[in-house]
């Protein structure tokens, strides 16, 4: 989980039934192998050009978020650059194509299938005879089984982090020679693909000591393109250089370096080619677009007066200055200007490769507890929402297509995506509105004042809940919580109630002015609506709802840190959409930091908003993100990576029976159904996918926005002089 969408499989870790009648959920019917697949809605953006135009030699330097505390992708701690250094460095049966589907990969298969069914599954892997470690050693059944051991969760004295179809494994033997590899199961796993992707050495995996420390600044042996050097974490670097063992077309690219740069400082590391390339967020974006057509390039500072101060602060706020570097009086701001005016100068060598993230953002309903405990409030907050105008909002001005996400499971161009939105229905004020009315909320109803030491239901922090880890709650720094359609807009304040019922019968009672004065809204909670004598919205309801003394005015709790600006856009979109049935929001901006592990994983929220990456394996990625959340011996609750803690049996149990099938079509209608089911709670609404905005060097080629493909490290590398790259074809309608 990630509102930067982080790869699923370095993340993962390894209510009752819907009563009949409540909802009918379209049953799908099994799509045969004749069925019209989806497309993804954005292609890559790498430059791609073939290989004989790429220059040989060269450093390639990518921005990363931090260095990795591992290079051992299966554990704990494993984050994106984890991933980026396997990728490069090691084996991998399969990848993900364009499509977002796995296929088997010719650097280290000649093939992979299944060969028997009965009385076990069995899968044969016929491995390339050229590919070797990069100490000379065959790639063999022997590290197979030294993975599977290690995986397979028999021996805790192996810290993983996951053990998913590795469990499932009976055997593991040497085929008819030594380039065959034959894995049993004890059980059939339509998700077998997953597995050894990436493969390590049994050197890594062969022992405990090994595998709990041996990879996590090091990696001695490898067997990709590249190699590791060293990990520097002084200077923040993790090298990568050629193998020279390497059978396959030879990298272009002398090195990769891994380099951490924080997001706030990627626009000026890609300024003074600190690196060449970098995920970087909208303002950014925004200001390499500026750079590249000459907009904003005059100087304030030229002329033969002086500027005044204020003018110069003005234009530096025009601008995109933050506003610590335009405190300053007119000498500081010159300065700051100056180093602007250099870096747009040094921009025009960059440009902006975009695409649509692998991943998608969510708006999470945390059906635990209070109101949106009753699954009929949760599917009117749903129906209150256009997720079309969200998705246009967020990617339009990016020139990025956007169609709402409507699958949980897939996205488009994947196997199993289907748009299973239809369980729930589309955006509808008046049904959100009979939905509340059925579930008791009414319209100007009374509200209470709340007993001193009542604890009112809510997003307060639940002890008892465990993720996998069991996280406890830290400190997390102060909130700020901004009331919706307060008067004073944008104002936050600190220390909010920590539930919602809390926050709205206090605000009920009223603030006193300066004067001492005691203000009320009208007739209801302060943030339903706009500060009295303002027009109604069209649309709006005049009172906000209540029910049994409380308002419904729900705690929608944000990050706060970089690139959250369009997660705040979003937000406050969503809560005009809901003021406009009745509910009422009071938005809490939190640290980086303090908002997965204090709100998100301890279940003090009642809407936030958090990405999922997809998975070309739901079957198995996707069941810990949407399983029912189970009680413990201790009388806590084990909800895994269900942070919305909603879940059902019934749900589960597809999602077991689309991991024990071998019949492809069959696991994707079972993971369809599955996908309308959590529809049909309302508790996880996904909104739109993600855009991908890459900044890049343009003489950078085979490198950028690579969306759902796994990257070709070794065709990575710089544009040889007078090469062209040529001009993308127009997608096929």
């Amino acid at each position: 989980m990630s509102y930067d969408g982080v790869g699923l499989r370095a993340v993962l870790r390894s209510a009752a039934f819907l009563t009949a009648g409540a909802l009918v959920v379209p049953l799908l019917a099994g799509c045969g192998s004749d069925e019209k697949p989806s497309k993804p809605l954005a292609g890559q953006d790498i430059a791609a050009v073939t290989r004989d135009k790429v220059a040989s030699g060269g450093t390639l330097r990518w921005a990363v978020d931090a260095v990795p505390e591992t290079l051992n992708t299966f554990q704990a701690d494993a984050d994106a650059g984890t991933t980026r250094v396997a990728q490069a460095v090691l084996p991998s049966m399969f990848r993900l194509d364009a499509n977002g589907r796995p296929a088997a990969n010719p650097a280290y298969l000649e093939s992979a299938k299944i060969i028997e069914t009965e009385p076990r599954q069995v899968v044969l892997y016929k491995l390339n005879q050229q590919a070797v470690w990069s100490d000379g050693r065959e790639i063999g059944a022997a590290d197979f089984v030294a993975q599977w051991r290690a995986l397979s969760g028999r021996d805790s004295a192996y810290w993983t982090a996951r053990n998913a179809g590795y469990d499932r494994i009976e055997k593991i033997e040497r085929g008819a020679n030594d380039l065959q590899v034959r894995v049993t199961f004890s059980r059939p796993y339509a998700d077998w693909r997953s597995l050894f992707s990436p493969l390590y050495p049994k050197d890594v995996m062969g022992t405990p000591d090994a595998f709990n420390d041996g990879a996590r600044r090091k990696l001695q042996i490898s067997a990709g393109p590249f190699k590791v050097e060293k990990v520097d974490t002084a200077k923040k670097d993790v090298v990568l250089t050629r193998n020279p063992r390497w059978w396959g077309s030879p990298a272009k690219l002398d090195q990769i370096v891994l380099h951490a740069v924080t997001r706030d400082q990627r626009v000026s590391a890609l300024a003074d080619g600190t690196v060449d390339l970098a995920d970087i967020d909208v303002s950014d974006a925004g200001r390499i677009g500026l750079a590249a057509s000459r907009q904003g390039m005059g100087s304030p500072l030229r002329g033969g007066g002086k500027t005044s101060a204020k003018k110069l602060r003005s234009w530096a706020l025009a601008h995109g200055l933050g506003a610590d570097e335009v405190k300053g009086g007119r000498k500081e701001l010159g300065k700051a200007i100056s180093r602007y005016l250099k870096e747009q100068q040094e921009l025009r060598a960059v440009e902006v490769r975009r695409s649509l993230e692998p991943a998608y953002t969510q708006l999470a309903l945390n059906g635990s507890q209070g109101p949106l405990a009753d699954e009929r409030v949760r599917r009117a907050v749903a129906r209150a929402l256009d997720r079309q105008e969200l998705a246009k909002a967020v990617l339009t001005p990016l020139g990025l297509p956007a169609v709402p996400v409507g699958s949980h499971l897939a996205l488009s161009g994947q196997a199993a995506y289907a748009d299973g939105s239809g369980a729930l229905g589309a955006q509808d004020t008046a049904q959100a509105e009979a939905m509340l009315a059925e579930a008791g909320w009414v319209a100007g109803g009374p509200v209470k004042e709340e007993k001193k030491g009542e604890k009112a239901a809510g997003s307060q922090n639940r002890k008892g809940d465990k993720g996998e880890k069991g996280e406890k709650k830290s400190d997390g720094g102060d909130d700020g919580a901004y009331i919706v359609g307060e008067d004073d807009k944008g104002r936050y304040h600190d220390s909010a109630p920590a539930s919602s019922e809390e926050r709205a019968e206090k605000g009920e009672k009223g603030e006193k002015d300066e004067k001492g004065e005691e203000h009320r809204g009208q007739g209801g909670a302060p943030g339903a609506y706009a500060p009295q004598g303002t027009a109604a919205p069209a649309g709006a309801v005049s009172r906000p709802l209540a029910k049994d003394g409380k308002a419904l005015t729900l705690r929608f709790v944000l990050p706060s840190g970089p690139g959250s600006d369009t997660l705040a856009t979003v937000a406050e979109r969503i809560s005009a959409m809901l003021q406009k049935v009745g509910i009422g929001t009071v938005v809490t901006k939190v640290s980086d930091d303090s908002y997965f592990k204090d709100h998100i994983a301890a279940g003090d929220y009642d809407l936030a908003l958090y990405s999922w990456p997809s998975s070309a394996f739901p079957a198995t990625d996707a069941r810990p993100i949407y399983a029912k959340p189970v009680p413990a011996a201790d009388g806590s609750v084990n909800v895994e990576q269900n942070f919305t803690r909603v879940g059902t049996d019934q749900v589960d149990q597809l999602f077991d029976q689309a991991a024990a099938t071998l019949d492809e079509d069959e696991e994707r209608s079972l993971i369809r159904k599955a996908d309308s089911r959590i529809w049909a709670a309302a508790a996880s609404l996904p909104l739109y996918q993600r855009p991908q905005l890459v900044g890049v060097r343009k003489t950078l080629v085979n490198a950028g926005a690579f969306g759902f493909q796994t990257p070709v490290y070794e065709d990575m590398g710089f544009l040889k002089k007078g090469a062209r790259i040529p001009a993308p074809a127009p997608e096929a309608k």
